[in-house]
């Protein structure tokens, strides 16, 4: 699998100064929580779901949840699972090196297990489970039967618990619930490779629905509840995990209340000139969905949650490390083995203070690894533009 490796070889060496680099299904743990990017969410309903996951790898999609959850009503679960079953026999009898990393999005420990055993040769695409409405209770089921389906099978399969219970999003047990799961995750540490935020849920705990104008950060409760997740399960200390970024749930043209905020220079400045791209941008509603996604990238968090194939793009694009970004690093771990101290960036613009942004910097070049390292005339723009255009 590849980052951007559905563009032709002239348009990536175009854009690349360093190229994403490929990994595979067994690739180390830190590797593949990195290279997530968008995760595409599908129901396991669709009777073309083989077919669906095939389209959308050669769309650039590289990681897919097919979802037995809330995505599917709950008198549809017995066919959803036989689709399931069916649909990933399909894709393991055809070629399978350029399929996405998938996961499935189960209901139960006992739905997990079961399925483990039904799905034969199927299996052997899984990368693990989405665990849902996950806490310190309902979490240790589930890795008790991922990790018994492991030594079953003696495949990996990894977890990706999703934190969006009312004990979450209540002020008066977050803080208990968040120190019982970091504890539970970290006995199960070697399987967990992703903590996701199930903000719709957290949102409707309180009966709240942000509008296309708004991100996740504008509604004060949500944004409490993901600076405590980070506080306490994204540190940098060798203890955290990788924590994804929130759904963003819109793609039909609505109605705009608030300007766009998207800025016409980054557009203008592409050759030729790309406005007629951040027009569609904002008819889409994606302009929303971007500055979220660099608030995401703000406060701690890598990768996002993505119910259509419209805002793989825009996530890819933005996870690409600008050259801004990779010359800060290379710099502050540089100085960093030298033993410390402060220098002025290359771009002359900022300070870098080698112990403080190390982990910072070990993070970019991590990330640099699988989205590559634009050339510095780059923009997002441009980065956008050609995925969105192959």
């Amino acid at each position: 699998m590849l980052h951007f490796g559905h563009l032709a070889d002239d348009v990536r060496s175009r854009l690349f100064l360093k190229q994403p680099t490929a990994f595979d299904r067994e690739s180390d743990a830190a590797v593949l929580s990195t290279a997530l990017g968008a995760t595409l969410y599908s129901p396991a309903t669709r009777p073309g779901l083989a077919g669906d996951v095939r389209k959308q790898a050669g769309r650039g999609v590289l990681s897919m949840v097919l979802c037995l959850e809330d995505a599917i009503a709950d008198h549809e679960v017995p066919s959803a699972e036989a689709n399931l079953v069916a649909q990933l026999g399909e894709l393991a009898a055809g070629p399978v090196a350029e399929l996405p990393l998938l996961f499935v999005r189960v209901r139960t420990a006992g739905q997990l297990t079961d399925l483990v055993d039904r799905l034969g040769p199927g299996l052997a695409l899984l990368s693990g489970f989405v665990l849902p409405k996950f806490t310190e209770e309902s979490g240790g089921p589930f890795l008790e039967a991922l990790t018994a389906a492991e030594e079953r099978t003696g495949r990996r399969l990894f977890a990706m618990p999703v934190l969006e219970s009312p004990e979450l999003a209540h002020l008066e047990s977050r803080r208990e619930q968040l120190f019982g799961i970091a504890r539970l995750l970290d006995k199960h540490r070697e399987r967990i490779l992703a903590v996701r935020l199930g903000v719709t849920d957290l949102c409707s705990a309180y009966g709240l629905r942000r509008s296309p104008d708004l991100t996740a950060y504008d509604v004060a409760l949500v944004a409490g509840v993901i600076g405590d997740v980070v506080n306490v399960l994204g540190r940098a200390d060798g203890t955290g995990h990788t924590v994804t970024g929130p759904v963003w749930e819109y793609f039909p043209v609505q109605e705009r209340m608030f300007k766009p905020q998207l800025r016409r220079t980054p557009f203008a400045e592409v050759h030729p000139p790309a406005d007629g791209l951040r027009q569609r941008i904002i008819e889409h509603d994606l302009d929303g969905l971007i500055r979220e996604i660099e608030l995401d990238r703000a406060n701690g968090l890598l990768g996002k949650t993505c119910i259509h194939p419209s805002h793989v793009p825009a996530v890819h694009a933005l996870s690409v490390v600008t050259h801004e970004e990779y010359c800060d690093a290379q710099d502050i771990l540089q100085q960093h083995q030298g033993g410390g101290g402060v220098l002025r960036s290359a771009y002359t613009n900022k300070m870098n203070e080698a112990k403080p942004h190390r982990a910072w910097a070990e993070r970019v070049l991590l990330r640099a690894e699988v989205f590559g390292v634009a050339r510095e005339e780059v923009s997002f723009a441009e980065l956008l533009s050609a995925c969105l255009c192959p």
